[in-house]
């Protein structure tokens, strides 16, 4: 399973409190999101949001039409004081 983590300003600040955002293949449900997350990262998930986001066709600055592919977003809530460590920020 492709799991793959969304590191902005926005998911850093969730991640404090403790949810998580990773892109998932569209095909892939709840049930197979925690399997995977609680099997890489072996932490207790209590919750899962999904966000599905379409895929079409772009022009780019020539005028080409380019397409663009459909994409599946998940936010996961962890147990009370259980994190992963690939979101954590270094501090100076």
């Amino acid at each position: 399973m492709k799991l793959i983590p969304i590191v902005t300003e926005k998911s850093l600040k969730d991640a404090k409190a403790g949810r998580y955002t990773f892109t998932v293949l569209p095909g892939f449900n709840k049930a197979e999101i925690r399997k995977a997350v609680e099997g890489m990262f072996k932490v207790h998930v209590t919750g899962i949001a999904t966000m599905n986001y379409r895929g079409g066709t772009k022009r780019n600055f020539r005028g080409q039409i380019r397409s663009k592919a459909a994409s599946k977003k998940a936010i996961v809530t962890l147990a009370k004081d259980e994190k992963i460590d690939l979101f954590e920020e270094k501090k100076k």
